[in-house]
């Protein structure tokens, strides 16, 4: 469990972008869930929502914690899951249909144009980590791709002629995107002069970005690459690979693509999530506002 642990505060660190704080917390909340659990003889990989409402009543009677240290509680525990989730420990959530308190929609951090150019501008070329990290960057940024779809991008799923790529989304659904042809561009560069070159893992030959080793880059190693890349620009922002994703949506909205084209793009079932981006517009038109008009002071 030590592994799991440390592995689940390096996934709040870097994923979540947790302070240290609130990971203390998170990791208290989940050894103390993981107490209750051993006391019944079980663990985390085998229990129901049961176990969960036992324990926030266990709480209750028994702690007498106060309500926001119980939604702090649920939280950490959501958090939990959906990491083992993401890790494929386990295939089903037992907290899917736990609510904790209404927690209201951030509007989540873009790059503007300037700053994915300066991101790309101090990128080393000349190394063979810095050329695979453009590509990774122009197809993250051309295409909006969730860090989990960019692992699992394959090779044979990406047509250069018809400049198209076949993504793997949230449950298996697949989807077919248009890729700008600076990504196309970048990841044939990547093909032919870097992955060529790596002795490739049998397991993981047909996926399209590898590390050092030959082996599909994972999503924690991606996040890092992200940080330094952003560090070097000197980004002050706090940003994560899923930010070149809000930033994708974000630029097509602004110059006028429709919501419907943008949502099948994403891959979102539901035009709500989508209309995030459009909240993002409005911040950018009231700063222009704010900038521009001769009245505003």
């Amino acid at each position: 469990m030590e592994e799991i642990y440390n592995s689940f505060e390096i996934y709040l660190r870097l994923e979540r972008s947790l302070s240290q704080n609130t990971i203390d917390s998170y990791l208290r909340d989940i050894k103390k869930f993981g107490e209750f659990l051993s006391l019944r003889n079980l663990n985390f990989f085998e229990i129901s929502q049961n176990e969960i409402s036992d324990f926030l009543k266990y709480l209750n009677l028994n702690l007498k914690i106060k309500n926001s240290s119980q939604s702090r509680l649920i939280s950490s525990i959501k958090s939990f899951y959906k990491y083992l989730i993401l890790e494929k420990k386990i295939i089903n959530n037992p907290t899917e249909s736990i609510e904790g308190t209404r927690v209201y929609n951030k509007l989540p951090n873009i790059l503007e144009i300037h700053e994915i150019e300066s991101i790309i501008d101090n990128l080393d070329h000349s190394t063979p980590h810095g050329m695979r990290n453009r590509a990774i960057i122009e197809t993250l940024y051309g295409v909006g791709l969730r860090v989990s779809e960019l692992i699992n991008l394959k090779i044979n799923n990406i047509h250069f002629k018809e400049e198209i790529v076949k993504i793997s989304g949230k449950g298996n659904k697949q989807r077919i995107v248009p890729i700008g042809s600076l990504a196309l561009k970048y990841i044939k560069i990547y093909i032919e002069e870097i992955r060529s070159k790596i002795n490739v893992n049998n397991k993981h030959c047909e996926y399209l970005f590898l590390n050092k080793f030959g082996k599909r880059l994972s999503r924690i190693m991606i996040f890092m690459i992200v940080k330094e890349i952003a560090q070097n620009a000197n980004i002050k922002k706090n940003i994560s690979p899923h930010t070149f994703r809000h930033s994708f949506a974000t630029h097509m909205i602004e110059r006028g693509a429709d919501l419907r084209s943008v949502q099948e793009m994403l891959g979102h079932s539901s035009i709500s999530s989508t209309e995030i981006y459009t909240h993002l517009d409005k911040e950018h038109l009231k700063q222009i506002i704010h900038d521009f008009h001769p009245r505003n002071f």
